[in-house]
């Protein structure tokens, strides 16, 4: 599939309309809708064909009686795309696949059911469009008519088919087709299996149904996710959106960790927050514009072009206010394109994802690939997310944090990298085999003797890896694993063990017991270029975020990596991300200082800004430099290149700020 680059300031605009509002789009002006999102600086907005209560919103000959009954403006889909390709705003197109009401109201025998027999999703008497559809039903005819239906009838920029997921189906379509394959659908894996191919080949099959009559659109299925289960079903798509919203159940981490994989699937991406004070379908509430700022910068920071969700409300009428803080803020993106556009990351770094092996799809991350992922960002070092397919040799480094089993074949490429020159950072349960009874990766200098005992022990940061910590008992909250030391390796710390472990007969005060001083066995590794951790420290720094786990980690890194691409002086609050831009001969660096807070009980939000000044800077670069100047302003900051690093202060940080670094080859 060829290349798609996708424009840099979108807005995906919701339109789930109840048939029981009267004068659906009445008082829709077309040409105020246009103008509203290009004085915005709008430039693509995502508009409806069909929404999740199944309502159409053009003029279909096909499926006349699907036409929301309350439309006044019968072919408001074709007005929308008229006014704004008018003023060169593209028009994706929306439809949805595994919801829709009217449908499931109607076709019972079209619902996926669970093993247990019962609907999946909505039950019949509680509100909501979340019964699914499968689409091993008839339903999958029913969804090529319909989108043949807005291929031929409308102009169509792109297509974004939404709710487009792999739950496990037991109708008799599928458990048809289960036997028809030789599985068994009465075993979850098997049924897991299936609902996998089920979608793969669904999203195959309509990608080249499409292409039958639109050659250049571009393509997208949603899944509120993406993960490595998407690099088996890339060809399928033009690009990818990662839905994220921060306050809507995705949290502050999602994106970065989602971004940092979806980059490198050879897909242009998009980054999908909203504009609501909570999540979709918010009405009349609005994002603080602090928040709204740093979500769009960083996805400019992370190499992805920028989406607002919106809901239009039901009389077509657009909200003047959303666009105003809309606007606000892609004012501001139009001037940072420059330095984004085709923008790579310098990523040096790779921690390969848990979620690769936990075969899960859902917004829910595994605990040790946020915390690492937060970790990392907080030393400000520039890294991607990775699985077992990717190219290792791009890294200097790799991290396999907590939870990543490696099989035969993985555990002979980490080999292979690690006796070229590669670095290791392995933690927990990390380079156990497949059974999880032995260390699979010699290279770490360990075998395993089982789960750690004491819970929980203590260690006693000392020499290298303990800098910046006392030289004291740290408590280590969670269970770590019992190793040994092999061949050549080296105790970096010891874990102490408590005077016992806390149960009905012992223990003491409010929580655990205090260290007894006495080794229980070792904490931390060393072989070579590589280091273990016994304990899940990146999985803990998720929990509760001890400084010491991260000071721990932070320090390996160093003592592997003494010479990290990025040093920037400042508060771990201050995120710091490094581009390239080839064709343009230089390198841009992004620094972002925002603080989500958790001021209500339910998510966090982010309100002030609190500039920081006189932020010193080092980059690692061999390339002389032509100079370095503060982007979009174009001032230049005075700067010294010595020893392999060019090194200069930004005066304010307000936010966001870029540098951009001009080689002089």
């Amino acid at each position: 599939m060829k290349d798609i680059e996708l424009r840099f300031r979108q807005v995906h605009l919701d339109f789930h309309t109840s048939e029981h509002i009267k004068k659906v789009g009445m008082d829709f002006d077309p040409e105020e809708f246009a103008a509203t999102l290009e004085k915005a600086g709008v430039d693509s907005v995502t508009c409806f064909a069909r929404c999740h209560h199944g309502w159409l919103y053009y003029d279909s000959k096909r499926f006349p009686e699907r036409v929301h009954p309350h439309l006044v403006r019968g072919n408001l889909l074709a007005a929308q795309i008229e006014a704004c390709h008018a003023r060169n705003i593209k028009v994706p197109i929306y439809t949805t696949v595994q919801w829709d009401h009217y449908t499931a109201e109607r076709q019972a025998d079209w619902l996926m059911i669970t093993d247990a027999g019962a609907i999946r999703g909505t039950a019949p008497y509680d509100p909501g469009f979340y019964r699914c559809l499968c689409v091993n039903t008839p339903y999958r005819g029913f969804l090529k008519e319909h989108v043949e239906d807005v291929l031929t009838n409308l102009p169509v920029d792109g297509l974004f088919f939404d709710i487009v997921q792999t739950p496990e189906c037991s109708c008799w379509y599928c458990r048809e087709g289960m036997m028809g394959a030789g599985l068994d659908p009465s075993l979850p894996k098997d049924r897991r299996k299936f609902a996998e191919e089920t979608i793969y080949g669904f999203k195959r099959e309509m990608t080249e149904f499409v292409r039958q009559f639109n050659v250049d659109c571009t393509i997208f299925y949603n899944a509120g996710h993406i993960g490595p289960y998407h690099r088996q079903v890339a060809d399928a798509y033009t690009h990818f959106e990662l839905e994220s919203l921060p306050s809507g159940g995705w949290g502050y981490m999602h994106f970065p960790l989602t971004a940092r994989y979806a980059r490198n699937l050879g897909r242009d991406c998009l980054g999908m927050t909203g504009k609501f004070h909570t999540s979709w379908g918010d009405f009349h509430s609005f994002k603080n514009p602090a928040a709204l700022q740093f979500e769009c910068f960083q996805m400019l920071a992370l190499n992805a072009k920028c989406s607002v969700g919106d809901q239009l409300h039901p009389s077509g009428r657009v909200c003047q206010s959303t666009y105003d803080l809309i606007g606000s803020v892609y004012r501001e993106v139009a001037k940072k394109e420059e330095w984004c556009r085709g923008a790579r990351a310098m990523a040096e770094i790779g921690v390969l994802t848990p979620e690769e092996f936990e075969k899960g799809e859902g917004i829910e991350l595994p605990a040790a690939a946020l915390g690492a992922t937060r970790m990392l960002q907080e030393g400000r070092h520039q890294f991607d997310i990775i699985d077992s397919m990717s190219d290792f040799n791009v890294y200097r480094l790799l991290i396999l944090p907590d939870k990543v089993p490696v099989s035969g074949e993985l555990a002979e490429k980490i080999g292979d990298y690690v006796r070229t020159g590669g670095l290791v950072i392995a933690s927990h349960r990390s380079g156990l085999n497949e059974e999880a009874n032995a260390f699979a990766l010699d290279e770490l200098g360990v075998s395993l003797a089982g789960e750690a005992r004491y819970n929980p022990d203590f260690v006693i940061p000392r020499g290298e890896i303990g800098k910046g910590l006392p030289e004291t008992e740290h408590v280590m909250y969670l269970r770590g694993m019992h190793v040994e030391r092999t061949g050549n390796a080296e105790t970096l710390v010891d874990a102490n063990k408590p005077y016992f472990n806390r149960n009905w007969r012992h223990f003491c005060s409010h929580q655990h017991a205090p260290s007894s001083g006495l080794v229980a066995y070792p904490a931390i590794v060393r072989k070579g270029g590589c280091i273990y951790f016994a304990h899940p420290v990146f999985t803990q720094y998720h929990d509760c975020a001890p400084l010491w786990c991260r000071k721990l980690v932070l320090n390996a890194i160093n003592m592997l990596m003494p010479d990290p691409r990025v040093i920037v002086e400042g508060p771990s609050t201050m995120l710091a991300m490094l581009n390239e831009q080839t064709l343009e001969n230089r390198i841009v660096l992004h620094l972002l200082h925002y603080i989500p807070e958790r001021r209500g009980t339910a998510f966090d939000t982010i309100e002030d800004i609190i500039p920081l000044r006189n932020v010193h800077v080092s980059l690692r670069m061999e390339d002389e430099i032509a100079r370095v100047v503060s982007v979009p302003d174009g001032t230049v900051l005075k700067h010294r290149h010595e020893h392999g690093r060019v090194r200069f202060v930004v005066h304010e940080v307000t936010g966001h700020a870029m540098v951009a670094v001009e080689l002089a080859r």
